[in-house]
């Protein structure tokens, strides 16, 4: 049987936030689209690299 870690980070909320924060951010620049996929694209980035460094543990 594998051991398993028994708390894994979550990294939905780091997600929304940028979400969040970049449709906020473009939106004060007048494109809030772009904000909003920038936000997701950072925050799909980051929840990459937390899961990839929790794997190796």
């Amino acid at each position: 049987m594998k051991d398993r870690r028994s708390n894994p980070t979550g990294s939905g909320a780091i997600i929304a936030l940028l979400i969040l924060a970049g449709t906020i951010g473009g939106g004060l620049l007048g494109q809030p689209t772009i904000g909003l996929l920038s936000g997701l694209a950072l925050g799909i980035i980051i929840a990459l690299l937390i899961y990839l460094g929790e794997r190796g543990k």
